[in-house]
């Protein structure tokens, strides 16, 4: 109770304002590692394509296996290239949410050193 009101604004300012920008941050970059299903998409990154495959059914005829096998083949290589997309959209997004919230940090950090230059320049044009 006997604490100075300064050493409470500091200590509020610079560690618990900070702790609550901090956990802010890592909400917003697991946000975007979900909205764009990242995790998802690298397990999933060889699988065909909307899951259009066909089966090779019974027996053994040597052109449908090749159709088969090469339908099976392209649907997966498209899934592949579409998923690798998305991952890199996904991917340049979180790059982008990281530093706007380093940005904000920094400007967090800043703050009181700029409002003490504010009322020293303030000042100084009045006088």
């Amino acid at each position: 109770m006997g604490r100075n009101i300064f050493l409470q604004y500091l200590e509020w300012h610079f560690f618990d304002a900070l702790k609550g920008i901090s956990a802010g941050w890592k909400n917003y970059l697991r946000f975007n590692l979900n909205y764009w299903s990242v995790p998802m998409l690298l397990k999933t990154l060889f699988s065909p394509w909307r899951r259009y495959h066909y089966s090779y059914g019974k027996g053994f005829n040597i052109k449908k296996y090749f159709e088969v096998f090469t339908f099976n083949v392209i649907s997966r290589t498209l899934g592949a290239i579409m998923r690798s997309v998305l991952i890199i959209f996904g991917l340049i997004a979180e790059v982008f949410v990281f530093l706007a919230g380093a940005l904000v940090v920094l400007f967090w950090l800043l703050l009181p050193f700029l409002l003490l230059f504010g009322f020293y320049f303030g000042f100084k044009i009045l006088t």
